[in-house]
């Protein structure tokens, strides 16, 4: 027989689930919009003005503190360091917002690359807290290692009823100033997963702009094996890395250079000086084209004429085929193809 805990019927909490039923959309964090439900219920608010935006609980605050200058100083340890003299890497102990802030006078705008990974807000992983003295034992406090008694501080569990806007806003002020460290062709990259991989996109295209951040998808597994999980579950096996551009002119990580055809069979059939190749088809198929811009007339040694869609414009065919890198297969009665060389890079699209 289950044991009565000796408390009421607590009805308060009935009726928010049977709201939460009914409409799902009008809770935020776990608590009720009731703006939001007075218009599910049919009553709007016609004097507001609606426009598209991004916000949460303490942003305006969250910008407050990227703007807020530091009085902190770094110190050297030369006692813990390496070749002090020669090395020419740095390290840096303590909290990221605050060194962030201190890097801004001598590196503002000369940081080539980023990469962070930052807490992936699993209701375990990060406890949030901006306030900063000059000693190490603030900064246990800051990470989450101890309070100020030395206790063990609690996380950010998603029963709390800021767990997401406390996460934007111990990420907006670190990427702002991030972005002030990176140079006008500089890039960063941001590990994340399911958790608040929507709202990371949502604040890079904010700080950064839409037109200069990628999302890409990247496979957790290493050398074929799953990662563990909990029975019953869906196998997680990717989680997210977003790319932000300084300057939309040098966004080019949608293609990559590789070297994709290296174990395929080579041949020199006609003794091209540049060593081995292989052709590789330039038709998108095999139909009548469609009048594109990528859609032209190619005619074959042998007089035969191919209307299609091509992969290159007419102006690469004629710049490849003056360079001799276009193949006519079946002694010249075949299609176009396009030579590749054993030893030659190939930019290819993600």
């Amino acid at each position: 027989m289950k044991p009565l805990d000796g408390k009421s019927l607590d009805i308060v909490s009935q009726n928010i689930e049977k709201i939460k039923e009914l409409f799902p959309e009008v809770f935020s964090e776990g608590k009720i919009n009731f703006a939001k439900l007075q218009e599910e219920l049919g009553a709007f608010a016609e004097d507001e003005a609606e426009r598209y935006n991004f916000t949460w609980a303490g942003k305006t605050e969250a910008k407050r503190i990227a703007q807020t200058p530091s009085t902190g100083t770094l110190r050297p340890c030369k006692e813990e360091s390496k070749d002090w003299d020669t090395t020419q890497n740095l390290y840096i102990e303590g909290d990221n917002l605050e060194v962030l802030k201190l890097l801004q006078k001598s590196y503002h705008k000369q940081v080539k690359m980023i990469y962070i990974d930052p807490p992936y807000n699993t209701g375990k992983d990060f406890v949030y807290k901006d306030n900063f003295k000059d000693n190490i034992k603030n900064y246990l406090e800051i990470t989450g290692q101890v309070d100020s008694e030395g206790n063990r501080l609690s996380t950010n569990s998603d029963t709390n009823g800021r767990y997401h806007s406390d996460w934007l806003n111990m990420m907006y002020p670190r990427l702002k100033l991030a972005r002030n460290l990176l140079k006008d062709d500089g890039v960063i990259f941001i590990s994340i997963d399911d958790n608040e991989v929507v709202n990371l996109r949502k604040l890079c295209d904010e700080i950064f702009g839409e037109e200069c951040v990628e999302q890409y998808i990247w496979d957790v597994r290493e050398d074929g094996t799953m990662p563990k999980t909990a029975k019953n579950t869906v196998r997680k096996e990717h989680e997210y890395l977003l790319v932000a551009f300084k300057n939309t002119a040098h966004q080019r990580l949608k293609k990559y250079t590789s070297y994709k055809y290296i174990d395929n069979n080579w041949s020199n059939i006609d003794n091209d000086s540049r060593g081995g190749w292989m052709s590789a088809n330039i038709s998108r198929g095999s139909g009548e084209g469609s009048g594109g811009s990528k859609s032209f007339t190619i005619t074959n040694p042998k007089g035969i004429e191919f209307y299609r869609d091509w992969s290159i414009n007419e102006e690469e065919y004629y710049e490849l085929l003056k360079d001799n890198r276009i193949y006519f297969a079946d002694n010249g009665n075949g299609v176009p193809r396009r030579k590749i060389f054993q030893n030659e890079p190939v930019d290819s699209i993600q």
